[in-house]
């Protein structure tokens, strides 16, 4: 049986509007922990990459379709070309060590339709009010409308 969440993912810095569109991600089954879920959404990314990485573009640039649904998700890339599958257990091992170290950071709230934050907790950036989740083995506080927000922290260097 699959089970659907929303996620929004957000990269500390970056200029874009405060609030984007939730993506929704079918898991196998319902995860019970932080570590599960990690594990699950880790696990559809490595199947979603090794299934395109070789899949040749036709059209060598970006249509103006093309930009568009990738500027939804926030990011605007060309297709992968070949290259080696992606290893789910060490990509999985690493988003668990990122997690561990502060590299990103996971928020869920409980939104009245699936789509409006209506939660109170811990302020986010961009208005939204969230609990952050912080140990790995920690339950999720499920709820009928639940939205996970996970923020990239990127550190800067140089000048």
């Amino acid at each position: 049986m699959s089970f659907t969440i929303q996620v929004r993912m957000k990269k500390l810095g970056k200029q874009r509007p405060n609030t984007l569109a939730p993506v929704p991600f079918v898991l196998e089954e319902k995860p019970g922990t932080v570590r599960e879920l990690i594990s699950a959404l880790v696990s559809l990314g490595v199947d979603d990459y090794n299934a395109r990485k070789d899949q040749g573009q036709l059209v060598p640039f970006l249509t103006k379709e093309e930009i568009a649904n990738q500027a939804g998700r926030g990011k605007i890339a060309f297709g992968l070309q070949n290259g080696e599958d992606a290893c789910k257990a060490d990509a999985i091992a690493n988003a668990i060590q990122c997690f561990e170290d502060g590299i990103y950071r996971i928020f869920v709230e409980e939104t009245s339709s699936g789509d409006a934050p209506v939660s109170s907790g811990a302020h986010m950036p961009g208005g939204d009010h969230a609990t952050e989740l912080t140990v790995l083995d920690e339950a999720i506080p499920w709820t009928e409308h639940i939205l996970f927000t996970f923020i990239r922290l990127t550190m800067l260097s140089g000048w």
